[in-house]
């Protein structure tokens, strides 16, 4: 069994066996990126397909520190270029004079899985479900996903405060639902 950093050794050498055992042990948890940016599975291993490349591409430019975290940000580089390359006619609006509120209820959350909270997310409209998971989940500022969408920082206060109340009357109406 080889170590990560053999690995990544190989595939800088532009091992096979190396790049094939390099997407073994990342691609589950990538192609798990790659699904909270998109709508579809398809979408989704678009994405996945075009940043594994990447990652073997500029392998040379990985110089220490966390792994993970660099092939991460190459999948969520990713997924965010292709958000702007797929967004025509997509009107995004300021709403920075809205304030941002979090929405009180007892905590639904802890009740659901992993995958059917993915499944709630990916109820969310497109613009909320980005910013929402580049703040909640990748811990971006607001002004990071700012710029990284080029949008207004108040709107992204708005699209992730959307999207809280949002989650929050799918999971309402799907408790309710449950309960009767």
């Amino acid at each position: 069994m080889l170590s990560e950093e053999e690995i990544i050794a190989g595939c800088k050498q532009g091992k096979a066996s190396s790049q094939e055992k390099l997407y073994q042990l990342y691609s589950r948890r990538m192609m798990a990126v790659c699904m909270r940016y998109t709508s579809s599975r398809f979408e989704a291993e678009d994405i996945f397909h075009e940043a594994f490349v990447k990652v073997f591409k500029h392998m040379d430019s990985y110089s220490g520190g966390s792994f993970e975290g660099w092939v991460r940000r190459i999948f969520v580089n990713t997924a965010i270029n292709h958000y702007h390359k797929n967004r025509k006619y997509l009107e995004q609006l300021d709403y920075s004079s809205i304030e941002e509120s979090t929405p009180s209820s007892e905590d639904i959350i802890s009740q659901i899985s992993g995958q059917e909270l993915l499944a709630l997310i990916n109820q969310l409209p497109e613009g909320y479900r980005l910013v929402f998971n580049l703040h909640v989940i990748e811990g971006f500022n607001h002004l990071e996903i700012a710029e990284a969408l080029n949008i207004a920082e108040g709107t992204s206060k708005s699209q992730l405060a959307k999207a809280k109340s949002s989650l929050k009357k799918i999971l309402l109406k799907q408790k309710i639902s449950e309960a009767c």
